[in-house]
């Protein structure tokens, strides 16, 4: 039986290295980041507590103290208090909203003496935790029975309703990113292929709605032929009797060209609605008809079936849904489509970060040289909008090397749980890539105004203890599995 001194040689032995200096260099940068978007020209250190810098510097070294203990647990505790740690985590996002005071509208933060603790952001690890778990269980397969697949997606959506209780709809956006540990599990690929269907027809339905074609509206017309062209191509890859998707094709070309040159050369008024729904109508009941000839061999017809039936009636409900978001949640969402500007409310804060990183050029201006951070044309700054400091002061090559560093981890990470001896230490090491990339994509495109602002801090740079130590916990806690993969292999 191993000592605890080596215990420590061995985990300093196996050690993932490249990682956790990828670590240090992004925590460091970040700290260089908030004191210079907090900078005000009055000669402060960087290290003084009056500073965001020297805040964040203090939860650096309290965050490299717990991932030091991490360290030292032995690594079979993790799987098995998994399922204790989430249950406690939840217990703890139940209460949070009768506990913590009211910030901008959401009851979040937990306030404990000088600090606050955002409970949402440790959640991440505990519900990690928890999913490999249930993945390491002894012959659990996602895809043997329907009831594996509730077991895990109940996992990732209690903390999501929790969260959204204490009105923290960006933090419980961030838990969808395990869907694609479920993929990678083996989950369908079709879930993910109906997550992005429902996404583009949720876009084109809320930004095309004046104008109209054949007397459809233009949103509606282009999601109706979209959903056409997602039936051919899921002919193509579910068919495995080519006549009958000969068939189909045949009839949406043929059907789409004849409406196409009515609707072009004549004068007629065409119901252009019923029109394109019998078009997708059709070949729908051909298929029904077809998977019930052929039986049980033919039931993968019935997919593009449900996909269609699904899409058109998603259609319908756009409107509805999307009126029973807050209005300032319909807006940000507006102005990122282009329908609204509101550079003096919600478009606001994007437009000045475009600004800021733009005005940077190839080579920045320089560090603490930015006049639109220093200025404070850019609110939260230092936290969620933490990469235009970076783009402005820096530059082209600043945020190049930022991204550079990020995809550097991505692909440690995904590495490390590719080569994981166990099924708890796979399935845990995708959920931390999956938060990673998450976070990253989401927070870049809001800066840069791809995607709705809706409040997720960039890890490792955005100023905050919670968001630091959260990141800081799920990766330690992912090098201390990997680790002692060797430890594990020997029991």
């Amino acid at each position: 039986m191993l000592t605890r001194r080596n215990e420590s040689d061995t985990v300093l032995r196996t050690l993932d290295w490249p990682t956790l200096i990828i670590y240090l260099i992004m925590v460091l940068a970040g700290v260089i980041s908030i004191y210079a978007a907090s900078y005000d020209y009055d000669d402060a250190s960087i290290l003084s507590f009056d500073e965001f810098s020297g805040k964040q510097t203090l939860w650096i070294g309290l965050g490299l103290c717990i991932g030091g203990i991490i360290m030292l647990i032995e690594v079979r505790m993790f799987e098995t208090y998994a399922y204790p740690i989430y249950v406690l985590t939840l217990l703890l996002l139940l209460v949070t909203p009768f506990l913590a005071p009211d910030i901008k509208g959401s009851r979040s933060w937990l306030v404990l003496g000088p600090m606050s603790l955002q409970p949402a952001e440790f959640a991440k690890f505990a519900t990690a935790l928890a999913l490999a778990k249930l993945f390491s269980g002894y012959n659990f397969l996602l895809n043997a029975k329907i009831s594996n697949y509730v077991r895990a997606i109940a996992i990732i959506i209690i903390p999501v309703f929790l969260i959204l209780a204490q009105k923290e709809t960006g933090s419980a956006l961030t838990f969808m990113a395990l869907f694609f540990v479920l993929y990678r599990e083996g989950m369908s690929g079709i879930i993910l292929f109906a997550a992005a269907m429902a996404v583009i027809i949720f876009v084109v339905a809320v930004k095309f709605t004046e104008g109209a074609i054949i007397g459809i509206a233009t949103g509606q017309f282009w999601i109706l032929v979209l959903v056409a062209i997602a039936l051919a191509v899921m002919m193509f890859i579910y068919c495995r009797r080519w006549e009958v998707a000969r068939n189909v094709l045949l009839w949406l070309g043929g059907y789409g060209i004849v409406l196409w040159l009515v609707a072009t050369f004549t004068d007629i008024q065409l119901p252009g609605m019923a029109l394109m729904l019998i078009m997708l109508a059709v070949p729908c009941i051909y298929l029904v008809i077809m998977s019930i000839r052929g039986g049980i061999r033919s039931r993968k017809l019935l997919i593009p079936v449900a996909a269609v039936i699904t899409s058109v009636c998603f259609m319908f409900s756009v409107h509805a849904a999307f009126n029973q978001l807050q209005p300032h949640q319909q807006l940000r969402i507006k102005v990122v489509l282009g329908i609204e500007e509101d550079l003096r409310g919600a478009g606001y804060n994007v437009n000045q970060s475009k600004i800021a990183i733009g005005s940077g050029g190839f080579a920045g201006k320089g560090f603490l040289e930015g006049t639109q951070t220093k200025l404070k044309y850019v609110p939260e700054q230092h936290t969620d909008f933490i990469f235009c400091t970076i783009g402005e002061e820096e530059g082209f090559w600043g945020t190049m090397l930022v991204l550079a560093l990020f995809v550097a981890l991505i692909l440690r990470v995904l590495a490390i749980a590719e080569r994981q001896p166990t099924t708890f230490g796979r399935v845990y090491g995708y959920c931390v890539a999956s938060f990673l990339i998450f976070h990253f994509c989401i927070n870049i495109g809001m800066v840069i105004g791809l995607c709705p602002v809706i409040g997720i801090p960039l890890p490792f740079f955005s100023y905050g203890g919670s968001s630091l130590w959260g990141f800081t916990i799920l990766l330690f806690i992912l090098l201390r599995i990997d680790a002692g993969r060797r430890e594990v292999l020997s029991y």
